[in-house]
C-alpha cells in the first residue's frame, strides 16, 4: 500500500566489540537507563530533553512511533550494545529517509561517557553505513555538526564524509540555536532497488 512495509526489519548486525539492532517496544528500560547515565553528558550535544527521556513510560510512547516509522521505512534507530546485549552503549539513527529520486538520509548517533575514546562509534558506524547503503539503497547520507565539536568532526572524516556547507543556527542544541557544519557521505557504487 503505497510503499509501506507491513512489518518492522529484523536487522541485528555484529561488530568485533558489538551488538547492533533495531530498537523494538522491549527496549523502554534500556534505552531509559542510556539517557539517565549519560543525561548530563550528553546535555551540551542534545536538544533540550524532558523528564520523559528518562524514564521507560516516556520511552514506551517513543519506541510506537519510532517502531511504526520502521515499519514504513522512514527512520531506522539503532542500540549500540555490550557483546552480552546487556548495556546500551550508545545509539545511532538514519532519520528522514526518503526515496524516488533522492535515497537519502540523515545520520545521528550518541556514544555513553563510560564508551568515549575506543573507536567505538567508528566501528558501529561503519556497519550501520554498509547496511543502510547496501540494504536500504541509501545513495546519500548527511550528517551535521557543531563547529566545537571536533571529535564529531573528526570521526565523520574518518568515515568519508564530506563537508558541503556551514549553516547559521541551524538547530536548537542545549536551548540555544547552533551553527553546524554540513556533511555528506555519497555512494558512489549505488544500484537501483531491485523491483
Amino acid at each position: 500500500m503505497f510503499g509501506y512495509k507491513s512489518a518492522v526489519p529484523k536487522v541485528r548486525l555484529t561488530t568485533d566489540r558489538m551488538v547492533l539492532r533495531l530498537v523494538h517496544d522491549r527496549d523502554a528500560h534500556r534505552l531509559a537507563e542510556y539517557y539517565a547515565e549519560n543525561r548530563a553528558f550528553l546535555k551540551p550535544w542534545e536538544p533540550v530533553r524532558d523528564e520523559s527521556h528518562c524514564y521507560p513510560s516516556g520511552w514506551q510512547a517513543r519506541l510506537s512511533l519510532i517502531t511504526e516509522m520502521q515499519k514504513q521505512g522512514s527512520a531506522y534507530y539503532f542500540i549500540l550494545l555490550d557483546p552480552d546485549e546487556n548495556r546500551v552503549m550508545g545509539v545511532a539513527n538514519f532519520s528522514n529517509v526518503l526515496r524516488g529520486s533522492f535515497h537519502a538520509c540523515f545520520l545521528g548517533y550518541s556514544l555513553g561517557q563510560e564508551w568515549q575514546g575506543q573507536g567505538l562509534m567508528l566501528e558501529a558506524l561503519q556497519s550501520l553505513i554498509r547496511y543502510m547503503q547496501r540494504q536500504q539503497k541509501m545513495h546519500r547520507i548527511m550528517a551535521n555538526y557543531m563547529p566545537h565539536n571536533k571529535r564529531s568532526g573528526q570521526l565523520l572524516e574518518r568515515l568519508g564524509f564530506e563537508r558541503e556547507g556551514y549553516a547559521k543556527d541551524y538547530l536548537l542544541i542545549d536551548g540555544k540555536w547552533q551553527d553546524h557544519v554540513l556533511t555528506a557521505l555519497t555512494w558512489r557504487e549505488w544500484t537501483p532497488p531491485s523491483r
